[in-house]
Formats: structure tokens, sequence, C-alpha cells
């Protein structure tokens, strides 16, 4: 391998970037955008559904011990519930945004735990207090999830920067490099002393050189206005981006290794994109979906991505406490270089 052609064509892709202005601006507006709409709109949005969590899970009925639940709010369409073991585990998952509201279901006096800094927190605590209004005018007792309030733009921002990062990777190594298959550019490079492992190399560092920046800049402008909180290390958080990174570059390398028509493979891009961004946390929680939806879930790089990401910034977790999402996202990514550099083809 030539370190210095690998060189030439990396900077030559780079070069190919920034004089694209309306794809380099892009890749900074729309971050930028979703970022400050969400972090703006969303602690005032109204969400049609809420999700409730009760403990302990022993009993099968939804309903206290006392059985003062009212069937109303048991059958309510807005309301989901879910049993946790302990009131630990379901503090934890308040915390994280991933129910609205927590209630016990053995206590006489109907205690319940919100976590002020929800933006469904107040609804969710709205509809249950109302549901004993009609009937015996009960007073539950309201308490405060204990520990420092995990704000919902910290616990949104990591599942948007992955979101742009898969997508800015995708279609910058995956769909670019069908198209210079499409329009005869690899044909030439043929010709050239150029490996098809040094113009993969070369294309998946160009990329990942482009996601750190973008990375590095929407950071920097957005912690101007939210001021992000980080409980854990910094560096960790920059080096799960580019493990990620990586993992999503090789992901587009495999797709664009034989596909010679533009239109199909961001058919492919989306077939695999739109799932990815749905179903790996980004925008809301998977908390009280199917089993089987949570578990296929995890095949997708996105979802360790963020959840690593997620405990280092909103819960302080050391290198060790993500390792298993991190040898996930370096065995996949060693794999996909590997498929995507046997099967390469320069030619139509």
């Amino acid at each position: 391998m030539s370190f210095q052609r690998l060189w030439a064509m990396f900077v030559a892709r780079n070069y190919e970037f920034f004089r694209d202005k309306a794809a380099f601006g892009w890749n900074f507006a729309f971050p930028f955008l979703v970022i400050i709409g969400f972090g703006i709109m969303f602690g005032k949005q109204d969400l049609k559904q809420f999700k409730i969590g009760i403990f302990p899970a022993d009993n099968p009925a939804l309903a206290f011990t006392d059985g003062t639940v009212p069937t109303s709010l048991q059958t309510s369409k807005q309301l989901q519930f879910i049993p946790f073991a302990n009131r630990n585990d379901g503090e934890e998952k308040l915390q994280h945004f991933k129910i609205d509201l927590l209630l016990e279901r053995s206590s006489a006096t109907h205690s319940y735990w919100i976590n002020d800094s929800s933006p469904n927190g107040y609804l969710a605590e709205q509809i249950f207090l109302a549901s004993f209004l009609p009937k015996d005018h009960q007073i539950a007792e309201k308490r405060i999830v204990q520990g420092e309030h995990i704000r919902y733009v910290d616990w949104f921002f990591p599942g948007v920067m992955a979101m742009n990062m898969m997508f800015s990777a995708l279609w910058g190594v995956g769909f670019v490099v069908v198209r210079y298959r499409k329009n005869g550019t690899l044909k030439r490079l043929k010709a050239t002393p150029l490996t098809a492992f040094e113009y993969l190399s070369a294309q998946m560092l160009s990329r990942i050189f482009l996601l750190m920046f973008t990375l590095c800049i929407v950071w920097l402008g957005s912690n101007l206005i939210f001021h992000f909180r980080v409980h854990g290390s910094h560096l960790l958080i920059f080096f799960l981006f580019f493990l990620g990174g990586l993992n999503l570059c090789g992901m587009g390398l495999v797709l664009a290794a034989r596909g010679t028509s533009e239109e199909f493979a961001s058919g492919v891009l989306n077939f695999i994109s739109w799932p990815m961004m749905f179903l790996s946390e980004v925008w809301f929680s998977l908390e009280g979906a199917p089993e089987w939806v949570r578990t296929f879930s995890q095949i997708f790089p996105l979802t360790h991505l963020i959840r690593a990401v997620r405990k280092v910034m909103n819960d302080g977790a050391t290198l060790a406490a993500v390792q298993s999402d991190i040898s996930f996202l370096v065995i996949t990514t060693v794999i996909f270089l590997l498929i995507a550099a046997f099967i390469f083809s320069w030619n139509e």
C-alpha cells in the first residue's frame, strides 16, 4: 500500500466536497436547524401518548393494592403502562425520559414520581390526578425524582448528531462511489497504480475527517446556545463518534462496492437508514415497545453509538461501561471493510 497515493485521493475528495457549496453548507445547517428547533419547541410540545411506569411488577393487575386506580386511567388510549421490578429501575427510566410518570401500585397514598425536566411529565401528571377527582377527590402524594435532572436537549443532542453522521456517511461514501462508477471515473482510476484498498481507505478517511470536523463545529455552536451538561469525558465522546463514523462509512462502502445505478443505491440507502433512524432511539425511547422490536434494534450500529454516547454524556459512564458497544462497533467496522474490499469492482 502506498500512503502517497492514499493521501492524494484523500486530498482530492476533500477538495471536491469543500468546493460543493450546497453540500458543504447543508452538512452544517441541517443538524443546527434540528437541534435548535427541537431545543426551543419540544419543551412546550404536547404529545398524545404517555408512558406510565408502575412498580412493583410482581402484581399483574394494573391497579394499586387497594384497587383505587380508576378504570378510566387504565383504559385510556393515550396511556401506556410499563411495569418495573422496583423503584430504582423506574426512576432510572424516568430520569432518561423513557417514561413520563412513575406510580407505586402498593401505596395507599397513591405516590407518584415525575421528572420536572420532562416535556411530557406535567401532562401525564395532570391526567393521573384528574382520574381521581370525579369520584372521591383523593389526593395523590407527589414526589420529584432524585438526582440531577437530565435536560431533554442533553438527551436529544447525541441522537441528532449520530443521525446526521449516518446520513452523511452513507450518502457521502456509498452514493458518491456509485456515481463515480456510473460516469466512468473508476475505470480511469483502475488504469493507475491505485489499488482498491487504497481507494476505499481514502474515501473512508476523507469522509470521517469531514464528519468529525462537522461534529466539532456543530457541537461548539450548539453549546453556545444550550450549554450542554456533559458528565463524562469529552475525549471518550469524541472517540465514540469517531468509531461510529468509521462504522457507518464502512457500511456505505459495502453498498457502493458493486452498485451501478444511482437510483438503486438511493433506494437501498433509504431502506437501511430510515429503520435505523426510527429504531435507534434518535427521536424517542423504545421503552414499552414489543420485545422483538427492541431486540431487532440491537443489530444497528446507530443504536450502539447513541446508547454509548448518552451513557457517557448523561450518566458519566467510563470506557469500561460502554465496552460492549465499542466492541460491537469495532467488530462490525472490520467486517464491513473486509466485505467491501473483497467484492469491490472498478467497472459497471
